[in-house]
């Protein structure tokens, strides 16, 4: 018949291997189990930030707050949070 078939064939080159670059947009997340105040740490986190706001701007109160409900979720007291923000 014809020599086409009889002829080896050269294997073609493989590609090259291309990485592709990592997406900017970060994988999705598990969102955190929130863990809600209990009613007695939003009313002394409430006595203390009436005693500690007096010398505060707005957005430090805010802040202060949000830094401290942090803390408190996490099961420290309202004196333990305090004295780990003032240092």
């Amino acid at each position: 018949m014809s020599d086409y078939e009889s002829t080896p064939q050269p294997e073609p080159e493989p590609e090259p291997v291309v990485q592709e670059p990592t997406p900017a947009v970060a994988p999705l997340k598990k969102k955190r189990e929130s863990v809600k105040m209990t009613d007695k740490q939003k009313a002394d986190l409430t006595k203390h930030m009436e005693k500690v706001s007096k010398d505060m701007t707005v957005s430090e109160r805010k802040s202060h707050r949000m830094k401290m409900m942090g803390r408190m979720r996490k099961g420290e007291s309202v004196q333990k949070a305090h004295k780990a923000l003032k240092a």
